[in-house]
């Protein structure tokens, strides 16, 4: 009997559903970083074996958004709760169920799908720390399965792949078993640069940028040629992104390349540049020219 479905993994930002996305299947198709709120679109990835194909849609965070595109990542992680098989709610340690979380809860009683409850990052804590936690949480919402993990470490991630399987219903392959991702390369190629600026740069610069992939082209050679645009809303940002000499955007162009070729698979010549974009999280039009529809 072959099983086949789709999970969507939430929770609030930075609790670890991309590291948890990247882990399960093996390849880094989703940004990590440790600034919240980092993923901005939904990513599906599909892991496939002889018994099963599993699609992944790794939400952005839910939060109360400030802007266009924090209510457009909001909506996203709304939608994604619709038309799936099961729901994998990740949190923290954290003891309390804080509001955050309870906002989440709250949408989540509104579906009769199977319900997770997910608590990551258990290696930086106590025992009795989790243990708290977990009581706090199951008083609070009826879970369907509860799974401590290490997302970062891979503690118990077999264990929870074991499980979510054991939840889907006997279906087709809805994508072929040689497509582990249904991203298009010049998403993930913008994602990818992306990462590296928000590694890079200081607090105040990364949630005001974007990546605008403008040109992506292979050659006879087999070598891909990208130019990308890295937008900013300020001057002073331009500033800090570029650096002293260009040594900022160096970096982050050279470790992005790096990324994109074992991606790709090929070598990879790649050309950034800075421009100043004011307000863009606020401007409908730009919002749609990046994708964020």
């Amino acid at each position: 009997m072959f099983k086949s479905g789709f999970i969507t993994i939430i929770g609030r930002p930075n609790v670890g559903k991309s590291t948890l996305s990247n882990e399960i299947m093996g390849e880094k198709l989703s940004i990590v970083s440790s600034k919240p709120q980092t993923t901005r679109k939904n990513i599906q990835s599909i892991l496939n074996t002889e018994d099963y194909q599993l699609i992944f849609v790794d939400t952005p965070g839910m939060h109360k958004p400030k802007h266009k595109l924090g209510e457009y990542m909001v909506k996203l992680a709304k939608d994604s709760l619709n038309e799936v098989d099961l729901i994998v709610f990740m949190t923290t340690p954290d003891v309390e169920v804080g509001r955050g979380d309870k906002y989440i809860l709250d949408q989540l009683r509104e579906t009769d799908v199977p319900v997770f409850l997910v608590l990551n990052k258990i290696d930086e804590t106590t025992q009795e720390r989790v243990a708290e936690t977990l009581k706090n949480y199951s008083e609070e919402f009826k879970f369907t399965e509860i799974i401590p993990i290490s997302a970062i470490k891979g503690k118990n991630v077999d264990k929870l792949k074991e499980l979510m399987v054991s939840y889907m219903p006997e279906g087709p392959k809805y994508y072929p078993e040689d497509m582990i991702t249904d991203s298009e390369e010049k998403f993930i190629v913008a994602e990818t640069i992306r990462e590296k600026a928000l590694r890079l740069l200081s607090e105040e610069v990364p949630h005001g940028i974007a990546v605008d992939v403008t040109s992506m082209k292979r050659d006879e050679k087999g070598i891909y040629h990208i130019s990308a645009d890295i937008l900013c809303e300020k001057d002073s940002h331009k500033g800090i992104i570029i650096g002293k000499k260009g040594a900022m955007l160096k970096k982050i162009s050279t470790y992005a390349r790096q990324d994109i070729e074992k991606f790709l698979g090929e070598k990879v010549f790649l050309e950034v540049w800075v421009k100043v974009r004011k307000d863009w999280r606020d401007s409908s039009n730009l919002l749609k020219e990046l994708g964020y529809k």
